[in-house]
């Protein structure tokens, strides 16, 4: 069985191609020959440099690849950017390189049996900040950011496209050993500051990436098609409860917790993004990602991902950063 793994080169991909190689599947990985390879030593990756950006290009190296070695079993398009300098990139990259990627498919005959778009719950937007309720598959979706936007965007097309085998992954906040977000506020914590955002209570959700990524292959073996979920470890976690969980496994008992006004993380996110676009950067904190920060309320629906693919995630939170923070520590992050 040959799978191909867009965005190979990223923190999802890469433990994306580690799962593939676990199963004993063909396993190609999709990255820029400009790429870091540090996570994708395994010999037995085949690696392809996909030109996205031109469709007439990308049609005929999709068929050479076919008749050279036939049709891929299953694609995971994990392909992507999260942030950018370029604001414009998010729907150029996320939409646009999608939407060639795609028909390119068509076009060479090269359509797989099973195509996973990675996509995320910012494509259906926050829950309700005042009833607490849940983000359902049934809500009208409403991004409030570029990125979620994007995404939406990009599973709308590949709907629209007739019998094309699609599913889309819709996760939460995605975390793990190389993961470099939510590091920031290990990092944060380690250092003896627990800053929190605002002053209401956050609700979030979590999963952890081995468990994405297992899920992903799920859904690639699975009969299932043209549906979407929301995917989470199916619990839900306080800000409080999520900085105790990290404090603990940092072995940091006393911190100073530092309550920050939205409207201050707002003027932080927008001051960044200037300064670091004068010098081609995309911050850590910029506005897109302020728009995420600021929501009390990212619960999600996941009963549908439980039952339709028997999944069950193998880590919690607290497992979850145990193993991520000791990774971290061992690799000199910490």
């Amino acid at each position: 069985m040959k799978v191909l793994i867009t965005g190979a080169a990223g923190f999802i991909g890469g433990f994306l191609v580690e799962e593939a190689l676990n199963k004993g599947y063909e396993t190609y990985a999709a990255v820029r020959a400009t790429s870091n390879k540090q996570y994708l030593s395994d010999e037995r990756i085949k690696f392809i440099d996909l030109k996205y950006h031109d469709k007439a290009l990308l049609v005929e190296q999709l068929r050479e690849l076919k008749n050279a070695e036939g049709r891929f079993d299953y694609i995971i398009h994990n392909m992507g950017v999260t942030k950018c300098n370029n604001k414009d990139d998010f729907d150029k990259i996320n939409y646009g390189y999608t939407r060639n990627f795609t028909e390119a498919l068509i076009e060479a005959d090269a359509v797989p049996v099973k195509f996973v778009y990675m996509s995320s719950l910012s494509a259906w937007g926050p829950g309700d900040a005042e009833t607490g309720a849940p983000i359902m598959l049934s809500d009208e979706p409403k991004p409030d950011t570029l990125y979620g936007k994007s995404k939406l965007k990009s599973e709308r097309f590949i709907a629209s496209l007739p019998d094309f085998p699609y599913i889309f992954l819709r996760p939460t906040g995605v975390y793990g050993p190389r993961e470099k977000d939510y590091f920031v506020f290990n990092r944060t914590v380690a250092n003896g500051l627990v800053p929190t955002m605002g002053f209401k209570t956050q609700y979030l959700t979590f999963i952890y990436v081995r468990d994405l990524v297992r899920l992903a292959l799920i859904a690639c073996e699975s009969n299932i098609l043209q549906k979407g979920y929301f995917v989470s470890d199916g619990k839900e976690y306080t800000d409080e409860e999520y900085a105790v969980i990290v404090k603990k496994h940092l072995g940091r008992k006393h911190t100073l917790k530092i309550r920050v006004p939205l409207f201050l993380v707002n003027a932080i996110s927008c001051s960044m993004d200037t300064v670091c676009g004068w010098f081609g950067k995309s911050p850590t904190l910029n506005r897109d990602k302020y728009k995420i920060l600021r929501v009390m309320n990212w619960k999600c629906e996941t009963k549908p991902t439980e039952t339709d693919f028997g999944f069950k995630a193998d880590y919690d939170l607290d497992r979850g950063t145990e193993e991520a923070i000791g990774w971290y520590k061992q690799k000199g992050w910490l």
